[in-house]
């Protein structure tokens, strides 16, 4: 049994070089044992990658890592695992055709005389579901659960192998607020019973609520290391970006244009009811609602990803039949930029060959040198680095992604972009430059639709926004009205569904 002075984590002098750039350098790092340490800093700064070294997954290329007092060899994560350390990563490891209770018990199976014990898991599956609240049926298949139903599984593992040390990297970046409350619970649980927590979050409040210790680092370098209490949401900022961020985005003054898209009537059997919208060139239109609310349902209504919606359309003053595919609305102008770039991207092309993928055209001869040009002065306005444009995406931090899935649909030069959660998953910096992209693509004459979880960074830079509750438009604010605030907004957000009138 280790000393209880022992560190949990000891990282002295940590360092990590891939193909000559220095992804950490000399990093130096406690974890105590039974506390909830967060890793901070923008993308690219090195977290995940010390992370890495942490869990075994990577080796040093210079001094040392211990857990528990144990130096780890690096590059093996059995070797972690079995002095007390798992790790859940942001890609999950399910294994898609098996049932959740065989996917806690993956490498760990109980056996009696030789024999697969069944009774044994299914008892202690039970248990540890009663143990953690958490409510996964045994034989329901990994692939039909939600992420985090998997990610519940993924700690259950953990927990079932003894694990004194749970490392997390980007624990919150794809759930919805509920789900979010669900695992904060989980690892509260987990931490009074003396299970170090160890994650990465871009989230700057979730860290300053969970957090005993936070670390910063930038550019691969540990900038400070504190407890929570030395902390605050702008000296956090201030230490990962190398200055300070009085605010994210402002919204646009400019004067609007006329009327670029209006909808009437919006609905879907059992989902959306009745919602009307207009929007006017240079006018940011801002949705916000809780989950299940219907705010992304409406916005893939209106771009042709919700065949079975219904409504009256207008484009630019002109009456068109509602949109009954994705490539209808686009033909029309009207663009809409997925939350998810994974799926949005093909992670191993380039930039630029994301950027054109289908607008090809039926050119005979491609002109090389023009489409870098144009993909270029495209990725400047999002400010993406022209230096990364032949970069595979996959290698890119969550910000540049997500700058090149903007600039890929601003290449098609609509009128209309439906923006679904921009800044998800990416760093305090990144997200300023996003925001401040979509407000300048407003400047320039561009109806923007924008809808997120975060409803600060909403208010930020909206015109107007729409609050959406059980399907319905419950409250439609001008940003000069009293209750364009987060408290007002939020109460709205938790009304009954009754529809009010619009307040001009």
């Amino acid at each position: 049994m280790s000393d209880t002075n022992t560190p949990a984590i000891a990282c002295r002098g940590a360092r990590k070089v891939f193909g000559g750039a220095v992804a950490v350098a000399g990093a130096d790092l406690t974890v105590r044992a039974g506390e909830v340490h967060a890793l901070v800093g923008e993308n690219g700064a090195g977290k995940s990658t010390l992370l890495g070294m942490v869990s075994g997954r990577l080796a040093a290329d210079d001094g040392t890592v211990e857990v528990f007092g144990h130096r780890l060899h690096g590059g093996n994560p059995r070797e972690s695992r079995e002095h007390g350390l798992v790790a859940v990563y942001q890609e999950l490891t399910m294994v898609p055709g098996l049932s959740a209770e065989a996917n806690v018990f993956l490498g760990q199976v109980r056996t009696r005389r030789g024999l697969l014990d069944a009774r044994a898991m299914r008892r202690r599956y039970l248990e540890l579901c009663a143990d953690l609240e958490i409510d996964v049926p045994p034989g329901a298949l990994a692939r039909d659960l939600s992420v985090s139903q998997q990610q519940m599984l993924e700690i259950m593992r953990g927990v079932e192998s003894n694990g004194r040390v749970l490392v997390l990297d980007e624990p919150t970046a794809a759930l919805a607020e509920h789900e979010r409350d669900t695992l904060y619970r989980i690892l509260r649980t987990l931490t009074a019973r003396g299970t170090t927590i160890v994650f990465v979050s871009h989230n700057l409040d979730e860290v300053l609520d969970l957090s005993d210790t936070i670390t910063v680092l930038r550019d691969g370098h540990v900038v400070r290391s504190a407890p929570r209490a030395e902390w605050t949401k702008p000296t956090l900022i201030e230490h990962m970006v190398g200055r300070t961020v009085d605010k994210l985005a402002e919204r646009g003054t400019h004067p609007f244009g006329t009327e670029v898209l209006a909808a009437r009537g919006v609905s879907l059997p059992g989902v959306l009811h009745d919602i009307d919208i207009t929007v006017r060139a240079g006018e940011i239109v801002g949705l916000w609602g809780l989950v299940g609310s219907g705010r992304t349902t409406f916005l893939r209504s209106l771009a042709g990803a919700e065949p079975a919606s219904s409504g009256e359309l207008r484009l630019a003053g002109e009456e068109v039949p509602w949109p009954r595919s994705v490539r209808q609305s686009v033909g029309r102008g009207v663009v809409m930029v997925p939350e998810s770039r994974k799926q949005a991207l093909v992670l191993g092309m380039d930039a630029t060959s994301n950027y054109w993928l289908g607008r090809g055209g039926r050119r005979l001869f491609l002109d090389r040198a023009g489409e870098r040009e144009e993909t270029g002065s495209t990725a400047d306005f999002f400010a993406f680095k022209r230096s990364r444009l032949g970069e595979p995406v996959r290698n890119l931090s969550g910000g540049n992604q997500q700058k090149v899935l903007l600039a890929k649909w601003a290449g098609h030069r609509p009128d209309v972009f439906l923006i679904d959660e921009p800044t998800r998953g990416i760093d305090i910096g990144a997200k300023a430059e996003v925001l401040t992209s979509l407000v300048r693509l407003a400047a320039e004459g561009a109806a923007v639709v924008v809808t997120s979880s975060e409803l600060e960074e909403v208010l930020a830079i909206a015109h107007r926004l729409l609050v959406f509750a059980h399907g319905s438009v419950v409250r439609e604010l001008p940003s000069d009205h009293p209750e364009f605030n987060v408290d007002a907004v939020v109460r709205h957000g938790f009304s009954t569904g009754e529809t009010h009138e619009p307040v001009h």
